[in-house]
């Protein structure tokens, strides 16, 4: 623990001794400064503690004080702030210490701190940034030798990147022509972000139903075009090429961005980074840079094994050449690596047996952090074999997905077409002609597929003969087993032991086509490996070239905290993130006597770049806001006792009530009497069960069959957010569940809830039809209110309208009994259910045959129900007296001659 951990631990205590009563505070520090070495507590999940709290599973008075995680999340209607409420209620002692290292997210909305002090009953406000006093003179004694390497682009990603920032110039262009989003927002440095998706989607919410069809789609591309950048110096050539013919095939039809002028360049320049094509009339292109390994191939079974020789397609003349581009920072990877076990060496010569001794306890561990498992797991195998062989396999799984995909039409042709556009083999990209050529683009494509479907089907035979063929390692990699950097015994194609060869018989021909079907699916854009131990991706000294030391890949995404485990001497920071940054200088500052290098590699000139420089100043910007913030705070003397008033004395009352007061004699107040709602335990992933608690009402959860809230005996609510009645209708949920509710309880209700900061509206009136049609909403539950006349449909505002709500429909009825809510709906040992309700609920087919009997209707068969016990007493009764259930002469005649009709002869 580094010094400055003291102070934030000494300021905590200190509130809590200069307050008199619980104290604590809300702590806000910069991201990778450590947070979990501030906490040592137990943990439990708030939905089960807020349980165990209401049922007194869990005594008040053992409870010393609460500590709160991703204070950044909080709101005052989180089940959080309802633990606190309790705790606090019941002992003013509880101290609360709430944490965050996303001061970006604390600035965001209006007051966001202030609101969370509030909601979590606090007054004190500690803000740790980078720069702060404490945390720069600890981290800035002694910190790490830093190397910052700057890689070059290749000409096609710089191509690339330059196309994309223009697409997503231009989309933002046509964003701000809708003026209903902030412009000062919309700006390319904060499209780079991952939280700029969800400013825009937070500002377009309460309006979203009237946007039309472009601009949600313009938000959409907005985070497709940020992925592409990421992607594009994240991973290889080909498996880049094999995310935008995904998109391509998928989004080809609905996206703005695809059609955008610069669109054409990022197809095109990402297949040039992996192959080319010229004629067999000696037309030759533009010479790859230095950087780029082409090799060629002729696809003929007596020379399938040489090098050197063009694919040629035999209807066309079109020489497939393939390029398969290196990441440049591969290169650059592998010279580092040899570079810091060369100067290992040199120390070892001159160093002395103390210095020895202590660099083997240490291991000489080199990290190298990447951004996901995927990364790690290609970074291995370049270290292990060789760049060119890695993108080779990469090269020969894209040609054999084309090859099974192009075979699944056809083996499918009897059932079934494949739509149009399907996989990547109908989505290549057109070459734009050169000066001389008269054919036309679609000649151009159809000689491209041709081309690549011969050098697929090639690879496919060759698999089939039992050519190893390198399987995906995001597909095929295991928990066991991993990254020790032996290759195999046998065989030209030496890999890591995370490759697994794969030999195409039968079945495996249909496994891998499944397979390869998922990668390019939008939805599994990249498979990601998982399952990493800590143990499992060090590597060896090559036994290949140059030696390297031992090396350990590690992923951000994983979340271990590597640096205290591994205790590495040198750190490869191959994708640079902020927060790790600052994870490896508390590293260095917590180990002063150990020597730590740093390399960074950068891509130069890239958005790489431009985004770990905004992230310090998006960083910093937040803690000044915040600085300023704190300065001007305005929260009350005592804020537990202004925070629980509400909650014991209840809501002002309401002007229905108080009129009720007068109208007794003297207008003497009758004692308030507490009100219960007995609440499903799956209701508290809402904060619908928070904010009647606030209300003053006592909260009972239990495990309901029937219904989420019991308001009274007789009334049942089935509450349903606008995406969950969505989902309801379409899955016959809601149905069941409202029949169920209709069973087994008198007023039978079905809440509808909105969101606070949305439309009270489920469609727009333009979207509305006049014809009922079953896809539409309004005419979903017109037909449910028909099919169940007893349901009440309540229409909410937000949270607090529907405690309001309840509030109301509470009055004048009794309290709702724990015991019966919990037995309805479950069938007893004789199999009936207790406490039946009325008769009508036993025989439901009986119901629903008199219902659609002839002039019976939704306003007279309850009559009818209660004139006569059955269908058979009914057939019996006289015209008079069926006139007389029915509320009229006409209905009951003709029913009367519909029972008194004779069947038909048959001869």
């Amino acid at each position: 623990m580094v010094q400055f951990h003291d102070h934030i631990i000494s300021d905590l205590l200190e509130d809590t001794t200069t307050t008199g009563s619980g104290g604590g505070g809300l702590v806000i520090l910069s991201g990778g400064l450590g947070l979990h070495k501030l906490i040592t507590a137990f943990f439990i999940t708030s939905r089960i503690l807020i349980v165990d709290l209401l049922t007194h599973r869990l005594p008040v008075s053992s409870v010393a004080g609460i500590i709160l995680l991703n204070a950044h999340l909080l709101s005052e209607t989180c089940t959080e702030a309802f633990i606190v409420r309790i705790l606090r209620a019941a002992n003013k002692d509880v101290y609360v210490r709430a944490f965050s290292d996303r001061p970006h997210a604390m600035v965001s909305g209006f007051a966001k701190a202030e609101r969370t002090l509030k909601c979590l009953f606090l007054r004190k406000l500690h803000l740790w940034p980078r720069f702060q006093v404490y945390v720069s003179e600890d981290l800035e004694r002694d910190p790490p030798e830093v190397v910052d390497i700057r890689v070059p682009m290749s000409a096609y990603m710089v191509g690339i990147q330059k196309a994309v920032i223009e697409v997503m110039d231009a989309c933002l262009k046509e964003m701000r022509k809708t003026n209903k989003v902030d412009v000062e927002d919309l700006t390319v440095e904060n499209g780079l972000f991952k939280s700029f998706d969800e400013i825009v989607r937070r500002q377009l919410d309460p309006i979203w139903h009237t946007l039309g069809k472009k601009t949600k789609q313009l938000v959409s591309d907005l985070k497709t075009l940020r992925k592409l950048l990421d992607y594009l110096v994240r991973y290889d050539a080909v498996t880049y090429l094999k995310y935008l013919d995904s998109l391509r095939a998928s989004e080809s039809f609905r996206s703005v961005w695809i059609f955008a002028e610069s669109s054409y360049k990022i197809f095109e320049y990402a297949k040039k980074r992996v192959y080319l094509f010229r004629r067999s009339n000696g037309e030759t292109l533009t010479t790859p840079t230095k950087s780029v390994k082409s090799k060629k191939r002729k696809l003929d079974d007596s020379n399938k094994d040489k090098e050197g020789s063009p694919v040629t397609s035999a209807n066309s003349g079109v020489i497939l050449e393939e390029i398969l581009e290196e990441a440049p920072k591969w290169k650059v990877l592998r010279e580092i690596l040899e570079e810091i076990e060369a100067e290992r060496e040199k120390q070892a010569t001159t160093s002395d047996e103390c210095d020895a001794e202590n660099d083997q306890n240490n291991k000489g561990i080199v990290l190298v952090a990447c951004k996901d498992e995927h990364s790690c797991v290609q970074l291995e195998e370049c270290i292990t074999s060789n760049p060119n062989k890695v993108m080779r396999g990469e090269w020969e799984k894209y040609l054999l997905s084309k090859v099974q995909l192009h075979a699944l039409p056809k083996r499918n042709k009897k059932k079934t077409q494949a739509p149009k556009g399907f996989g990547i083999l109908d989505g290549a990209v057109p070459l734009t002609p050169s000066k001389g050529v008269e054919s036309s683009t679609s000649s151009i494509v159809t000689q491209e597929h041709d081309a690549l479907l011969a050098a697929a089907n090639e690879i496919s035979k060759q698999a089939q003969r039992g050519i190893e063929v390198v399987n995906d390692p995001q597909i095929s990699v295991e928990g066991k087993g991993k990254g020790k950097g032996k290759g195999n015994a046998k065989g030209r194609n030496k890999r890591s032991t995370k490759n697994v060869s794969l030999k195409q018989d039968d079945k495996n021909k249909a496994e891998s086509a499944s397979t390869n079907e998922s990668e390019l699916s939008p939805d599994n854009e990249l498979n990601k490996v998982k399952n990493t131990t800590i143990d499992s991706s060090v590597l060896k000294k090559h036994v290949e070239g140059k030696p390297i030391p031992p090396v350990h890949f590690y992923a951000y995404e994983s979340g271990h905290q590597i640096l205290d485990i591994l205790k590495p001497s040198a750190i490869v920071v191959y994708h640079p993130d902020i927060a790790f940054v600052r994870e490896i200088e508390v590293y260095k500052a917590e180990n002063l006597s150990k020597r730590v290098k740093v390399y960074f590699l950068f891509y130069e000139d890239s958005t790489e770049v431009q985004k770990f420089e905004a992230s310090i100043r998006r960083e910093n910007g937040a803690f000044e806001s915040l600085i300023r913030q704190k300065s001007m705070m305005m929260l009350p003397a005592d804020q537990v006792a202004h925070g629980l008033g509400l909650s014991s004395a209840g809501e002002t009352e309401s002007p229905s009530k108080q009129n009720m007061v007068t109208r007794k004699a003297g207008g003497q107040k009758e004692a308030r009497k507490e009100m219960q709602v007995i609440v499903d335990m799956r209701e508290f992933m809402s904060s619908l069960p928070n904010v009647l608690h606030q209300k003053g009402m006592n909260i009972i959860p239990v495990t309901l069959e029937v219904g989420d809230y019991i308001l009274s005996p007789a009334i049942c609510v089935e509450r349903k957010s606008i995406q969950d009645l969505f989902s309801s209708f379409a899955s016959g949920r809601l149905y069941h569940q409202v029949e169920m509710m209709v069973r087994y309880y008198r007023t039978p209700v079905l809440l509808i809830e909105f969101s606070q900061d949305k439309s009270f509206s489920f469609q727009s009136t333009s979207e509305i039809s006049d014809d009922v049609t079953p896809h539409n909403i309004i005419s979903k539950l017109s037909l449910l209110a028909l099919h169940f006349p007893r349901l009440r449909i309540v229409w909410s505002r937000s949270l607090h309208a529907t405690a309001e709500i309840f509030a109301s429909l509470k009055l004048n009825q009794d309290e709702p009994d724990e015991a019966k809510a919990t037995r309805v709906g479950v069938p007893s040992e004789e199999g009936f259910v207790e406490d039946d309700v009325r008769a009508e609920n036993y025989n439901t087919s009986a119901v629903e045959f008199l219902r659609r009997l002839p002039g019976v209707t939704d306003s007279n068969y309850r009559a009818i129900m209660e004139g006569c016990s059955s269908l058979a007493e009914l057939a019996l009764l006289p015209a008079e007296k069926l006139a007389e259930l029915m509320g009229g002469q006409k209905s009951a005649n003709t029913l009367r001659e519909f029972l008194d009709a004779k069947y038909p002869t048959l001869l």
